[in-house]
């Protein structure tokens, strides 16, 4: 606890405050936290402030109160995430209160399409729909071609894939991907050795994964070759 303490006394301008455990919150929490980023989390129920404490940095306070964010100091986070996706209305009202405190970041789940716009209208600068994003990356790897997916924004998507057997044994710069078919080679892992960013003098062989970005349309087409 002596590290945590130590870590709730720095610049919260560097620290993201976390709005709600639930599954997705803390999901959140605890990811930022493995990777060394300082967090607080905002909690109103006790019986979860108990199961996580000595676990995060908790406060124990209702964000739907804007006196009470104010207090704590929310106005000194840049970085806000509003993970209460079970309560429209405590979700809208946390999301407004941070907003209305002039927070730079807010990140605010959503669970339905008109959650995402009211969030937006209200200051959220970021919707996050991780029960679609979720189904939507399942469907694209259902496919069997893709091992992984990632939806960036406006289609253009980052895929993982096997090398089709077309672009094996050449450089980037011979196949020309991109004018070819509109996708790019972002990087190479081969068997038993470190990932590499890819150059045009890169070489594709058949037992690599490649990383690809581009247009989910033709990405899904490229990975249709393997």
């Amino acid at each position: 606890m002596a590290d945590r303490r130590k870590r709730r006394n720095r610049d919260r301008n560097d620290s993201v405050l976390v709005v709600g455990l639930g599954r997705f919150g803390t999901a959140i929490a605890t990811a930022l936290d493995k990777l060394g980023q300082d967090v607080l989390v905002v909690e109103r129920d006790p019986d979860i402030i108990n199961t996580w404490s000595g676990r995060l940095d908790l406060v124990q306070a209702d964000a739907t109160n804007s006196d009470a964010l104010e207090q704590l100091g929310a106005a000194d986070f840049e970085v806000a995430v509003v993970g209460i996706g079970g309560s429209l209305e405590q979700s809208v009202l946390a999301t407004s209160n941070l907003a209305d405190l002039g927070v730079k970041q807010i990140w605010a789940k959503a669970i339905s399409e008109k959650h995402g716009i009211i969030l937006e209208r209200i200051g959220a600068h970021h919707v996050i729909y991780p029960e679609w994003e979720s189904g939507s990356r399942v469907a694209h790897l259902l496919s069997g071609k893709l091992l992984d997916y990632i939806d960036v924004e406006d289609g253009f998507t980052i895929v993982k894939i096997r090398p089709p057997v077309e672009i094996q044994g050449f450089t980037l710069a011979e196949l020309n991907l991109r004018q070819r078919f509109g996708i790019t080679i972002i990087g190479v892992k081969s068997p038993g050795k470190e990932f590499v960013y890819a150059t045009q003098h890169t070489v594709v062989a058949a037992e690599d994964i490649i990383v690809c970005s581009g247009h989910a349309d033709k990405l899904e087409d490229f990975a249709a070759l393997a």
